[in-house]
């Protein structure tokens, strides 16, 4: 028997290049309680939505596509459903693809939840890349990577596990020395 719960998503993009680094087979959680007014996904906001899929699905999924450089994780909210996405999670990282994953939640109040959902941590610590973060409709744009609004931040996970803050990832820092004149949560 499965020690993990079942896992509800809205679909699968099977190929993405918008949401990560290279190409990418993304996974929509279903639920999410954010509700950012202007969210380009409010299908998957309702919990009772969706549908249930089994994890080996996903990866026959993964292992039928020999391109795709990582998976991630959006939404919904993924990590609402943090404790079902962990054996997932486990697998890509064991396929040697990378992990990102999109939350309303800032990084910071990730951590603050910890000592009361420790699968927040567990989920993280596969994680290559956060991007964090409400979507603000006053801060939308066309012309950042794979975020919707400015407040948004691209977090490289590992870095900031292994120094106790933040670090931005790499990917953010060289959009941030390009367009200098441009105002960013870091």
């Amino acid at each position: 028997m499965d020690e993990y719960p079942p896992l509800r998503i809205a679909g699968i993009e099977p190929e993405s290049f918008v949401d990560g680094p290279g190409i990418r087979l993304t996974v929509f959680t279903q639920g999410c309680h954010h509700n950012c007014p202007g969210c380009q996904n409010p299908q998957t906001h309702d919990f009772e939505g969706g549908h249930f899929i089994e994890r080996e699905a996903i990866i026959t999924m993964i292992k039928e596509n020999p391109l795709l450089d990582g998976v991630t994780f959006s939404g919904g909210d993924p990590m609402d459903q943090a404790a079902a996405l962990i054996p997932l999670a486990r697998e890509i990282k064991e396929r040697g693809l990378n992990l990102v994953i999109f939350t309303g939640y800032t990084y910071e109040q990730l951590m603050k939840l910890t000592p009361e959902k420790p699968e927040l941590f567990e989920l993280l610590s596969f994680a290559d890349i956060l991007i964090d973060g409400p979507f603000v409709m006053a801060k939308k744009s066309l012309d950042i990577k794979f975020r919707g609004s400015w407040n948004q931040r691209i977090i490289d996970v590992q870095k900031s596990l292994v120094e106790g803050h933040v670090v931005i990832h790499q990917i953010q820092l060289d959009e941030m020395a390009e367009h200098p004149d441009r105002e960013y949560n870091t």
